[in-house]
């Protein structure tokens, strides 16, 4: 069984991410691209979140395209209002969602 290095817990019960993801100031932004398309920015993730999962669930959630790029997801369209519940869900806390 592996150890945590962080929180010395089994690897199973780590709570490293959960005590992460409460600390994060999220913000959920919009940008417009080239032709007039809309894409959100959700930023101010730290370095040890796995931003990629988090992506990923974002856009299986909101249906959507996206991708990571400089520890910023960008996902395409206008989804301001619906990131947030699915942040919530993820463990984040609503607090820190601007």
């Amino acid at each position: 069984m592996e150890i945590c290095p962080k929180c010395g817990l089994p690897q199973q019960a780590c709570v490293c991410e959960q005590i992460q993801k409460s600390s994060q100031r999220i913000r959920v932004t919009n940008d417009k691209k080239r032709y007039g398309k809309i894409v959100t920015l959700v930023s101010g993730f730290d370095s040890t979140i796995n931003i990629k999962k988090i992506a990923k669930e974002l856009k299986n959630g909101l249906a959507c395209g996206g991708t990571v790029k400089d520890q910023v997801i960008e996902l395409q369209g206008e989804h301001s209002k619906k990131i947030k519940p699915i942040l919530i869900k993820l463990g984040f806390d609503k607090d820190s969602i601007e």
